[in-house]
């Protein structure tokens, strides 16, 4: 059987930067060890699976894969498979549609080549010990290279669960070296996924307020360009230890620039009385190929 697939450029408005995508529509009758070996064959962080909705009023149900196990959630795949079938749809500015993802209903809002969707789970942050000197050989990094004043290392959990460093500097982030046996003899023992985010205050772009990386052996993805569902953790970690006041709050977080594939990811947020009611991801993304697989 021939398949449709696109693939797309997720976080950026430019092609051959961001987050790679690769999207199968026509899924149906694809099973789970298929889908696994096709997300393989693409080798890409993310592929999606489109399949008609359980539910008629939603546009898709999707499923994720990465070269390594499916995820209940992730952002640049919702990002991109709004964008993309938005625009297979001919539907013009400030369209609604929802995605049913194994996490959630994920209700969209796609304006041309830009998407924003509500993150299905609040974040949950858990306090944490930290093994400094472990983490640091891991890192390649010395012990004073981690941590920013009123951050502190802890998991947060949006629907995949992502521990999240604070690093001192730019240059930290960028002098990273990951040693990834070290990272699973850190992970295991705390019950975590061999995965870890790593951010910093300090920005190459003066309109960003965060740069990070993020790392996933255990996924299959050395490193990622772009992390949407690390980002809806990172809403946790912002209320914990920014504080932010009640009212609407927007953050920009650039990812992938060490690996040439710049990405730009805007977070919004929602406080009222000292909680965060809600919060949103936004991106743009672009149509780079399409093809047929014949399987």
């Amino acid at each position: 059987m021939s398949r449709h697939y696109f693939t797309l450029d997720v976080f950026t408005d430019k092609a051959l930067s961001g987050n790679p995508l690769a999207v199968v529509l026509d899924s149906d009758g694809l099973d789970d060890v298929m889908m696994q070996r096709i997300a393989g064959e693409f080798n890409l962080s993310e592929t999606v699976f489109v399949m008609p909705p359980e539910d008629k009023n939603n546009r898709a149900k999707i499923r994720i894969f990465t070269p390594g196990r499916e995820l209940p959630f992730a952002g640049h795949p919702t990002v991109g498979t709004a964008v993309l079938l938005s625009h297979l749809d001919g539907l013009g500015a400030n369209t609604e549609l929802v995605l049913e993802e194994n996490v959630g209903l994920v209700p969209c809002s796609v304006s041309g080549k830009s998407a924003t969707f509500s993150i299905p789970k609040l974040p949950v942050r858990t306090e944490a010990e930290l093994d400094l000197a472990l983490m640091a050989e891991t890192l390649g990094l010395e012990s004073s290279d981690i941590g920013i004043e009123g951050h502190s290392y802890a998991p947060c959990n949006a629907g995949v669960p992502f521990p999240m460093l604070p690093l001192a500097s730019l240059k930290a982030l960028q002098s990273i070296k990951l040693n990834a046996p070290l990272l699973t003899q850190h992970n295991v023992p705390r019950g975590l996924e061999d995965e870890i985010v790593v951010y910093t205050k300090e920005t190459l772009a003066p309109d960003a307020d965060y740069q990070m990386r993020m790392f996933a052996p255990a996924m299959g993805i050395p490193e990622d360009p772009a992390t949407g569902s690390a980002v809806a953790g990172f809403a946790g970690q912002i209320m914990a230890c920014d504080k932010p006041e009640d009212g609407n709050h927007t953050f920009i977080i650039d990812q992938g620039i060490e690996m040439g594939r710049p990405s730009r990811i805007t977070l919004g947020m929602i406080v009222e009385k000292g909680e965060l009611k809600s919060a949103t991801i936004s991106g743009n993304a672009v149509i780079v190929s399409e093809g047929r697989l014949n399987i």
